[in-house]
């Protein structure tokens, strides 16, 4: 088996066929393997019409000839027919097989790669894009192992012994037949550059249609609720169209570069039976070796057409191997050090200490989104950040969790600076529960467990009991086994919340962060909530954002950001007494919610 370390993806070269061909180095002994059934293959081509021009030359045209060499002759054409038949056979199997599993490597390093890129990528790339690299490119790179490799290693060996076989046969008619060689290299150097920017152009039209595609999908409830179903229609079609021409300038061009081949070899094999025809009339050869020569030249452009039939698969996998490697050649922005902070079990524990030293971010350096920001979160504090929409306040949070990095200034956790701290490690430290819940299909338990084993049911109801979530799931005919369809959508929103919730506490962080997460519960599934939380920020530290203020009422402190600055500070007691930013906002959220209309 191949190195399965996905942890350590191969860095692909410059040239394409280099890169896959590194990929194809574990199999070597495969490759030679199928090497020498091709050759076996071939030499029974190759062997098959000289067994036919002896039988012509010796005994056909020969007077009085015996019919027992024919017979042996028969037999022997058979046995080698059957011989080529089962080592083609062969060596189509063993090269499909080594090509998936090549493919499926491809696959792993590449997804494994993604899942290390940083949240800046996913920000700026297009995610159909990324869905074509990992599931159609990859497809189409296996064909460079199953379709295009074997085509060149069986028909360059064709090519080869079929030109050798024609030169011992008569050395004239051999240099003759290879006048064709110049045309063939001529007609691919033409078509070639044509070709490759067809395929690229057609394989970007499909990337863009797959990301709308995928994009509509998720948002499709949105789509229906304002009624835009016939407005993404167009849009759809706007990308469609332009990749309908694609695929329809690419056969043309595809047609025309193989019909030129096919032009060529009639025409060689209608100039050798003329030459040949003319010899066999001066009696300078016979008619057995006219007969091997056209079999010969048809066996040449055999391979040379099997070779441009399968040029649009090399063309294709060159273009998806290209955009797998632009992926695989980019680094993460965030990297961890060199030397890490060790955090052993052995190790004193961490209190969750949290420190904001002066921090600034900005994802452009013209537009700040937090400036100077200092805060001192002492460990097992309840700390609420509040503030309008744009303020800067899950940002924060993203900066925390390491999804980015500072720009000015330090995060530290019990005096660490988070950047001396390996990512998963950070991770296990600091969770953050966000409005947007991603569940997967699967039962409610693989859910919340994330799918480790490690975890034990009786785990997953009692974090589902501290949140409030058991109750619910209770009711449910199969509870904790009822199996959850693509992003739950057969659950509320307020119950995907609280499997979030439970989710996280089987992770025991020392620092947990609720990111608007109780924005989409209900007031009473919110109560069941606060009420678990209370239990959960025991003994650890927990910065909660809200746009519900009053989820902040119990707070220890209370920070409130405007415009990427920390404005106010204090309990919400002391900051309603100051009447200032926060009162102003309590007093506007409360206004709000005023019922309207009385006398």
């Amino acid at each position: 088996m191949p190195n399965q370390d996905s942890k350590s993806p191969r860095v692909p070269t410059h040239s394409p066929i280099k890169g896959l061909l590194v990929y194809a180095i574990p199999y070597t002994r495969l490759f030679a393997g199928v090497i020498a059934l091709v050759i076996l293959y071939n030499l029974t081509q190759v062997i098959q019409p000289y067994l036919v021009k002896i039988a012509i030359d010796r005994y056909l045209l020969v007077k009085n000839s015996i019919l027992s060499p024919l017979i042996q002759i028969g037999f022997l054409y058979l046995a080698i027919t059957l011989v080529g038949l089962l080592a083609n056979l062969y060596q189509t199997r063993v090269i499909a097989s080594a090509g998936q599993q090549i493919v499926w490597q491809i696959r792993i390093d590449l997804f494994s790669h993604i899942e290390s890129l940083s949240m800046d990528y996913f920000e700026t790339h297009d995610t159909g894009r990324l869905i074509t690299n990992v599931a159609s490119d990859t497809t189409r790179i296996s064909q460079f192992f199953t379709q295009f490799l074997l085509s060149v290693i069986r028909d360059g060996l064709t090519i080869i012994l079929v030109m050798g076989a024609m030169l011992l046969l008569n050395w004239r008619l051999g240099l003759l037949s290879a006048l064709v060689i110049p045309l063939i290299v001529l007609i691919s150097a033409i078509f070639r550059p044509r070709l490759h920017k067809i395929y690229n152009t057609t394989r970007s039209r499909q990337s863009r249609l797959i990301g709308f595609i995928a994009e509509n999908l998720s948002g499709m409830r949105i789509i229906q609720i304002f009624h835009q179903e016939k407005k993404q229609l167009d849009a759809f079609n706007q990308l469609n169209v332009p990749y309908q021409n694609a695929n329809v300038n690419e056969f043309r061009w595809d047609v025309l570069f193989n019909r030129s081949f096919d032009l060529l070899g009639n025409l060689a094999v209608a100039f050798m039976a003329w030459a040949g025809g003319l010899a066999v009339f001066h009696h300078s050869i016979k008619i057995g070796v006219l007969y091997a020569f056209i079999s010969y030249i048809q066996q040449f452009f055999e391979p040379i057409n099997s070779l441009t039939q399968n040029w649009n698969t090399l063309q294709s996998s060159m273009i998806s191997f290209e955009r797998v490697s632009s992926v695989l050649a980019t680094s993460p922005t965030l990297k961890d050090p060199d030397l890490p902070y060790p955090l052993e079990p052995s190790s004193a524990p961490l209190l969750g200490q949290v420190d904001f030293d002066h921090v600034s971010f900005a994802y452009k350096p013209e537009a700040p989104i937090l400036q100077d920001i200092s805060m001192h979160i002492a460990p097992g504090q309840f700390i609420g950040i509040a503030g309008e929409t744009g303020a800067g306040k899950s940002t924060l949070i993203s900066l925390l969790a390491r999804f980015y990095d500072v720009s000015d200034g330090a995060i530290r956790i019990d005096g660490i600076d988070i950047r001396q701290i390996r990512q998963d490690d950070l991770h296990k430290i600091v969770a953050v529960v966000q409005q947007d819940v991603n569940l997967y299909s699967g039962t409610i338990a693989d859910n919340i467990r994330l799918f480790r084993d490690d975890i034990s049911l009786e785990q997953i109801e009692e974090a589902c009991r501290i949140t409030g979530a058991d109750v619910f799931i209770r009711r449910l005919r199969q509870g904790y086994d009822t199996w959850l369809t693509p992003h739950g959508s057969n659950l509320s929103t307020g119950q995907r919340q609280l499997l979030a919730f439970a989710r996280t506490i089987l992770l025991d962080p020392k620092i947990l962060v609720l990111d608007e997460a109780t924005a989409n519960l209900d007031a009473v599934s919110e109560m069941a909530v606060q009420k678990g939380l209370m239990e959960v920020a025991k003994n650890r530290t927990t910065i909660v954002i809200a746009h519900r203020l009053s989820t902040l009422r119990y707070a220890d402190r209370i920070f409130v950001l405007d415009h990427g600055r920390i404005v106010e500070s204090g309990t919400h007691d002391e900051l309603l007494a100051h009447n200032g930013y926060y009162a102003h906002m309590i007093h506007k959220s409360a206004w709000m919610l005023e019922p309207t209309g009385s006398a």
